[in-house]
């Protein structure tokens, strides 16, 4: 496996800061947010830009295993949102250069206000499902993959959803992007969760959580309760051998005392430790 880190938890860094910060601390691999707001927001990126940030992230060793587009899949502003990623894949097929597709995850968004959560998914799974068919086609044709990430907040939050829509588009362009955070703190344990979705996702993300709904917090690693070896271990008995990046949330971003490379720096002590002690092999 690779340990790696997403740039989603450093959104005031310039990219090249942050690609030599992460090589530093010893991380294998990078996952890069490309939403508004960051530095590699997907609208600013042209053929050229991709190919110097390929250049950026090889010659400081590390691998890129996939973005984060973050746009609602169900939302009042599909239109912009369906357009926002279909151009986040087609930055990732340029900045996939010669490795294998990367992923750009993204996510079910919240059922209406108010609504009933299994009401709103058996009234909303159709259409999510057709829309993520038609960005997984465009996935396909850009040499990407889209991700499909389960979240506490959204629609699709449970891994029998998940699974219905894999099975519902059934393309090799679409998969899972599994955070164990959001099945921890709504109290699902990691190794049932893991065992549920097995073979099933492409790439996994950790965070540090306390609590369960509706009083939770999400962490940085070392903070909270998640027991990082048993995942790995856990991981690793369903032949997992992707990359498990570290997402540090907007939650834990706006607290006064947040530092981002600080951040990175105790995420990696802490997963560097968990990967050893588990004895799961990185590389």
């Amino acid at each position: 496996m690779l340990l790696g880190y997403n740039t989603w938890s450093m959104p005031t860094l310039g990219i090249e800061e942050t690609v030599a910060h992460l090589a530093a601390l010893g991380y294998d691999s990078l996952e890069m947010t490309i939403c508004p707001g960051w530095p590699t927001d997907a609208a600013t990126l042209d053929p050229p830009a991709c190919r110097r940030l390929r250049e950026l992230i090889a010659a400081h060793g590390l691998v890129l295993t996939g973005c984060t587009g973050n746009a609602p899949v169900l939302a009042d502003d599909w239109p912009e949102n369906q357009a926002r990623l279909r151009r986040c894949l087609e930055v990732a097929g340029a900045l996939r250069g010669a490795g294998q597709p990367l992923y750009v995850s993204t996510t079910s968004g919240p059922a209406a206000a108010g609504a009933d959560a299994d009401t709103a998914w058996a009234a909303c799974r159709d259409q999510l499902a057709d829309r993520l068919a038609t960005l997984a086609a465009h996935a396909a044709a850009c040499g990407a993959r889209l991700h499909l990430e389960p979240h506490v907040a959204a629609l699709v939050h449970r891994a029998d959803q998940a699974l219905w829509l894999l099975d519902q588009v059934s393309s090799d362009a679409f998969g899972l992007t599994l955070d164990i955070s959001h099945f921890e703190v709504q109290g699902i344990d990691a190794g049932a969760t893991v065992a549920a979705l097995a073979g099933r996702f492409g790439a996994v993300e950790v965070k540090d959580e306390r609590g369960t709904v509706p009083d939770y917090s999400f962490l940085i690693p070392g903070e909270g309760d998640m027991n990082y070896p048993v995942f790995l271990q856990a991981l690793a008995g369903a032949g997992y051998d992707g990359s498990v990046s570290v997402e540090i949330s907007k939650f834990r971003q706006a607290a006064a005392d947040y530092d981002p490379l600080d951040a990175a720096a105790r995420s990696y002590r802490v997963l560097a430790a968990a990967f050893e002690q588990a004895g799961v092999e990185r590389g």
